[in-house]
């Protein structure tokens, strides 16, 4: 469902944060997805979730 490469996954993540989702919550939610192992991997490629931004950086 979601891309392998974290800098794809990154894209894809903040892409639909921004134009769909109000937040990761609410993304894992729909889109059934675990929000737990969507974190492990993007902050083990050096990403973190800024709630206040919806976004990953």
């Amino acid at each position: 469902m979601f891309p392998k490469d974290p800098q794809m996954l990154l894209s894809v993540l903040n892409m639909k944060l921004r134009d769909l989702y109000s937040s990761l919550d609410d993304l894992c939610d729909d889109m059934d997805a675990d929000k737990d192992e969507i974190i492990n991997i993007m902050e083990e490629a050096g990403y973190h979730y800024d709630a206040d931004q919806n976004a990953f950086k």
